[in-house]
C-alpha cells in the first residue's frame, strides 16, 4: 500500500503543478496494491502443493514472468478459483477451507502476475487472461470455475479464448465494465477529464485497443452454462446499474443480491459460501 499512496501523491502533486500525467496514469491503473498475507492464510498456503507456469508480459517488460499456483486436495472434481484486482489466491481463505469440507474435491487457485507473491510490478486484465489460459491448459477444465471481481471477465474472455467450458461457472461481484472502473480510479483522485482522454489515447495505442473497450455484456456468449452470480446492489466498484445491463442481457444467468456483504467482503460473507457449497453439492 505504500506504493499506492506514493503514486496517489505522485498524481495529485502533478495535477496541481499542471505537468504531465500519462505516465503515472498507467502506474495508478496497473499497479495492483498488494496486502501481507495474516497467519491463517500462510498455513493455509503451507497446505498447497504448490508450482509456478509462465506468462508472457507483452506490453510492459516484454518478457516471460512467473506465476504460483496452489492446489488442496486430490479429489475427481476441480475446482478453480481466480481472485480479482489488488488481491490474491489467499484472499479465498474462508471459501477455499469450506470447498475442502466437500467430498471428492481438489481446490485449485493462483496469484495473477503482479499479485501476491507472483512477478510483475504492474498488471493487467490480459495478464490475468493468459494466467487462467495457462493454468487451464496445466490442470484441464476443471468442473466449476469460481471468480471474483477482475477474475470473472478474465474467466469468461480464456475460456472464450480456449473455446472450452467448466461445468459450472460462480462470479462474485464481478466487473462488468473495465473502463468506466479506471475512469473512477481517475476520478477518486481528480483526474482531469483531458488528462484522462490523453491516457485512454495512450492506452488504446499501446494495447492496440485490444481491451480498453471491454464488457462482460458483450463478451459473454455461454447460452445454457449454469452460472451463479452474487452481487452488492451498494457495491460501488461493480455498480448495480451494469449489472443489470449484464443481467437483462442473459438472463439464463441465476443470479442473488447480498446488499451489504461489500465488494471484497463478500468473500467472507456466511450466506454467500453456503450458496456456494449448496450449489456444488
Amino acid at each position: 500500500m505504500k506504493t499506492m499512496r506514493r503514486i496517489v501523491a505522485d498524481v495529485k502533486a502533478a495535477i496541481q503543478n499542471n505537468t504531465e500525467l500519462t505516465p503515472l496514469l498507467w502506474q495508478l491503473i496497473c499497479h495492483s496494491p498488494q496486502m501481507p498475507l495474516w497467519l491463517p492464510q500462510k498455513e493455509l498456503l503451507a497446505k498447497a502443493e504448490t508450482g509456478s507456469l509462465k506468462v508472457f508480459d507483452q506490453y510492459f517488460t516484454q518478457r516471460e514472468l512467473n506465476f504460483n499456483y496452489f492446489i488442496w486436495g486430490e479429489g475427481r472434481r476441480k475446482i478453480m478459483l481466480t481472485h480479482g484486482w489488488a488481491s490474491k489466491a489467499a484472499d479465498f481463505i474462508e471459501l477455499i477451507n469450506a470447498l475442502l469440507t466437500m467430498d471428492d474435491v481438489q481446490v485449485i487457485a493462483f496469484d495473477a502476475p503482479g499479485n501476491g507473491k507472483s512477478e510483475g510490478a504492474l498488471s493487467n486484465l490480459l495478464l490475468y487472461v493468459e494466467a487462467v489460459k495457462a493454468l487451464l491448459k496445466h490442470i484441464g477444465t476443471p468442473e466449476v470455475m469460481i471468480a471474483h471481481s477482475l477474475g470473472a471477465m478474465a474467466n469468461v474472455i480464456a475460456l472464450n479464448d480456449l473455446k472450452v467450458a467448466p461445468r459450472q461457472l460462480i462470479s462474485i461481484t464481478p466487473l462488468i465494465r473495465v473502463k468506466e472502473n479506471f475512469k473512477a480510479t481517475m476520478n477518486s483522485v481528480g483526474v482531469p477529464e483531458e488528462a484522462q482522454e490523453a491516457f485512454f489515447e495512450d492506452f488504446r495505442k499501446r494495447f492496440d485497443d485490444h481491451f480498453s473497450h471491454f464488457r462482460l455484456t458483450t463478451l459473454y456468449n455461454f447460452k445454457g452454462l449454469p452460472h451463479f452470480l452474487a452481487y452488492d446492489e451498494e457495491d460501488h466498484i461493480a455498480p448495480f446499474e451494469y449489472l443489470q445491463e449484464f443481467l437483462s442481457a442473459h438472463p439464463d444467468v441465476k443470479s442473488k443480491a447480498y446488499n451489504g456483504a461489500g465488494h471484497d467482503r463478500i468473500l467472507k460473507n456466511e450466506e454467500v459460501i453456503a450458496d456456494v457449497l449448496s450449489l456444488l453439492e
